[in-house]
């Protein structure tokens, strides 16, 4: 059975490239492969025998990564560079026996026994999955845990759910994603581009890279297979040959393979190494090259209840590859939910085509946030306002938390003053508080005679207006 080494790098900057730690990896270890910028995986079989231990193993890809970690402090800029620097010195390793149940033990920093994935998994929520779509339905269908999702009728889960589903579903019962099959990819799968002029820009190289992605996926659709397991691979002029492997334990859309192509391209062009510990590349690209290098057997997706009604949204989806085309790929943006103290934190906005396989920190401890409901209507700027006592004096928060006195009166701009009828609060920030940058303020509730609810804070004696509810 080969068993996955899964190194985690929590909260690693989607800016930064991911190629100078893959890099460092491949010194210490053959085979591999990045599932995505602050994930990576390689067999743990050869790795433990040649450090004695799995454990061993896992101690000298915490010793590359760390020690990369220090060149990033010592020669990077405040931002970006220290944001890598701080994820990499937070860096976990997990072994399992496979890809999936080996990214949720990195999470948890443990190593699985083996055989011993199912008993692990089974507890796991299911939102680890991935999957929001599948799993509010099984929330909805009051399965909560891995563990209840592998205990339905595998065939039960095809028919109802589909394929996805149900490669999901393998997973989540610790077994291999798919029953073994000797196929090796067809030859002409490869697609390649030569580019002229030679490509030394990211946005350009995005784009050919997702002409190539598209062209891959047709070839795929009309073998009818999927890619799990896809290698990138550049020729530059200067006769350079990079070639890197990315791997998902899932099945690899066009939009997942143009990501990947990017993030790979960016790490070349713009992170400073080729791959094998060497320099940036001397001249720009003249040929980009796709190889799927594991393929599985793959229907495409099961037809919605009322039938296929995708075609508004295919349009769509051409149109905005065509702004990312002619603008760049971060030219079209999304919001996505994240972690955070305030309201603005907690939806962060990333490329258009980025596909969620970043890990869930909604859940994780953030001291000093609010509790729920979230504000309905949250200002993209705050907005000064006065927040009075019964005697028209402005209420402060003293060191303790406390406030002054009781708010009566709120005055936003220059409206007319309005009665507050409760309130609740203060809670509490300090950011930073050790670095220089570092931010102290408390934010507090108010419910208006007016009807109103507002979230307000007070930083350096002064109010701010944040968001209001409904």
């Amino acid at each position: 059975m080969t068993r996955s080494m899964v190194l985690w790098c929590p909260r690693w900057p989607a800016e930064e490239s991911f190629e100078p730690v893959a890099a460092a990896l491949d010194a210490v270890t053959p085979g591999v492969e990045i599932l995505r910028p602050g994930l990576a995986a390689c067999p743990a079989r050869g790795a433990a025998r040649f450090y004695g231990s799995e454990e061993s193993a896992a101690e000298q890809l915490i010793d590359a990564v760390a020690s990369l970690a220090g060149e990033y402090a010592e020669h990077g800029e405040a931002g970006e560079r220290s944001a890598a620097s701080v994820s990499l010195r937070e860096c976990q390793v997990g072994i399992a026996d496979g890809l999936f149940a080996g990214w949720l033990a990195a999470r948890a920093g443990v190593v699985v026994p083996p055989g011993g994935d199912a008993a692990f998994l089974a507890d796991v929520d299911v939102a680890a999955s991935g999957r929001p779509e599948l799993v509010a339905l099984l929330r909805r269908l009051g399965v909560y845990t891995l563990g209840a999702f592998a205990a339905l009728p595998a065939s039960d889960v095809l028919d109802r759910f589909g394929f996805d589903a149900a490669y999901m579903h393998r997973l989540a019962a610790g077994e291999p994603p798919r029953p073994t099959v000797a196929r090796k990819p067809p030859p002409e799968l490869t697609v390649d581009a030569e580019c002229d002029p030679p490509i030394d820009r990211l946005d350009a190289a995005a784009f050919t890279g997702r002409a190539l992605a598209e062209q891959l996926q047709r070839r795929l659709t009309s073998y009818g297979l999927a890619c799990t397991r896809l290698i990138v691979q550049a020729t530059t002029e200067g006769g350079e040959q990079l070639t890197r492997t990315w791997r998902h334990d899932g099945v690899l859309s066009a939009a997942a393979v143009a990501d990947r192509v990017r993030w790979q391209l960016d790490g070349w062009l713009t992170g400073g190494s080729t791959g094998d510990g060497g320099a940036r590349p001397t001249g720009g690209i003249v040929r980009i090259t796709l190889m799927p290098d594991d393929v599985i057997p793959y229907s495409g997706t099961q037809t919605g209840l009322w039938g296929e009604a995708g075609e508004g949204r295919d349009r769509a989806h051409r149109a905005l590859t065509h702004v990312q085309g002619l603008l760049g790929p971060d030219a079209v943006v999304t919001a996505q939910p994240g972690g955070g103290r305030g309201q603005r934190e907690r939806t962060r906005r990333v490329a258009w085509d980025t596909t969620d396989g970043e890990p869930d920190t909604v859940g994780e401890p953030w001291p000093g946030s609010l509790p729920a409901p979230n504000p309905a209507v949250v200002l993209p700027e705050p907005f000064a306002m006065e927040v009075l006592d019964a005697e028209g004096g402005e209420v402060g928060v003293t060191g303790r938390c406390l406030l002054t006195a009781s708010p009566k009166r709120v005055r936003i701009g220059r409206e007319v003053p309005v009665d507050v009828v409760t309130w609740a609060g203060p809670w509490p920030v300090a950011e930073r508080w050790w670095r220089s940058d570092a931010r102290r303020y408390a934010r507090l509730q108010l419910g208006l005679s007016d009807g109103r609810a507002l979230l307000v804070r007070i930083e350096a004696g002064a109010w701010w207006l944040e968001a209001s509810y409904d």
